[in-house]
């Protein structure tokens, strides 16, 4: 019955993203677009804290790592004379090796994928090996992010700067601006979101989260009885990496830009506080919360842009405060109460009946 209701919420999550064409204007569909982008990478954070208590503070780099893979690939394509137009202002004249390499599009959508796996599995395996777990992974991954944005910034002639990679065009030599790519790409990051969350819930659903709930809640026990956590927290750390790079790759083809800032320490904790008022025990709260939360910063910004940081900083106290387990949490205690109220009217009518 459970599973019932749970493939419920599932269905009329995806219905509502499917029609949502047919309701919302071009601007609000792009705007989804990006928020569905930000629902991967809590998907991703919701596998890593919710179910194995790894709280990580630099998935931003991740994010980071795709959209720039990406965006090199892209930039290249916009590219007139075959090198971008800020190694032209920098006075490069040769195309330097490793940008070479993402001329090719498939490698590019690759790269956006198995980069972040790649560098969060080493960070993961020195890390995890070493036994260091809780705030002080916390801080590494923060250390993380300050690092990779510096080398980023210093990198000018490489990577654009503080400017980032923007003046994209086309993609696949289809014009990015046109409403029926931006209709595909759309419905691309819904099904991608599909995939992610299908892939989360079978791990989840098997011995393998179970294994992972049992890392957040007693490792040395499962150490003891002879498994390795070092070996899960690495996987499911460079999964979430993963499914951030794919999100980082979308949020490019939807936004047309990437620069360090938005890889930076800020953007990194924000989608944590996406996953904690979703509900971090919740794949599909996960999303919903990074959905609600990017809407609620767009509506307040909109209506009130010059205090609305006031508003969503008292929307994040009140569910750090009331609502521990997020927004999912919420439902589930609702539908307890619903569940538990029902069950004892039909227990006292059961009485009556028998009684007359």
């Amino acid at each position: 019955m459970k599973r019932y209701s749970q493939g419920a919420y599932y269905g009329v999550f995806f219905l509502l993203l499917l029609v949502a064409p047919l309701l919302l204007s071009e601007f609000r569909i792009g705007l989804l677009a990006k928020f569905l982008c930000f629902a991967i990478i809590a998907v991703g954070i919701s596998l890593i804290w919710g179910y194995t208590g790894i709280l990580s503070l630099g998935h931003g780099v991740f994010f980071g790592l795709g959209a720039y893979c990406m965006a090199m690939y892209l930039k290249l394509e916009a590219s007139t004379s075959g090198i971008p137009d800020f190694m032209e202002w920098n006075g490069i004249t040769e195309l330097p090796f490793i940008w070479t390499l993402f001329e090719n599009p498939i490698f590019a959508i690759g790269a956006a994928v198995l980069f972040p796996f790649m560098v969060a599995a080493i960070i993961g395996y020195f890390t995890f090996k070493n036994r260091i777990r809780g705030v002080f992974f916390s801080i590494i991954s923060q250390a993380v992010v300050v690092v990779t944005v510096t080398l980023f910034i210093g990198g000018q002639h490489i990577t654009g700067g503080t400017s980032g990679l923007t003046n994209f065009f086309t993609v696949f030599h289809v014009p990015l601006a046109d409403p029926s790519t931006k209709t595909m790409l759309y419905f691309i990051t819904v099904t991608l979101l599909a995939v992610v969350m299908g892939i989360s819930l079978l791990l989840t659903k098997t011995r393998f989260g179970r294994l992972l709930i049992s890392i957040r809640d007693g490792e040395n026990r499962l150490r003891f009885l002879g498994y390795n956590p070092a070996v899960f927290k690495v996987f499911i750390y460079a999964l979430s990496a993963a499914f951030a790079g794919i999100a980082g790759a979308l949020f490019v083809l939807q936004v047309g830009i990437i620069s360090p800032e938005m890889m930076g320490i800020i953007p990194s904790v924000e989608m944590v506080l996406w996953v904690a008022i979703g509900g971090r025990h919740s794949i599909l709260g996960a999303a919903i919360g990074a959905i609600l939360t990017n809407s609620a910063k767009s509506f307040l910004s909109e209506s009130y842009p010059d205090i609305w940081t006031f508003f969503l900083g008292g929307l994040f106290l009140l569910v750090v405060l009331y609502l521990p387990n997020g927004l999912a949490g919420l439902v589930e205690n609702l539908k307890g109460r619903f569940l538990k109220k029902v069950k004892k009217e039909a227990k006292n009518h059961e009485a009556d009946s028998l009684m007359s």
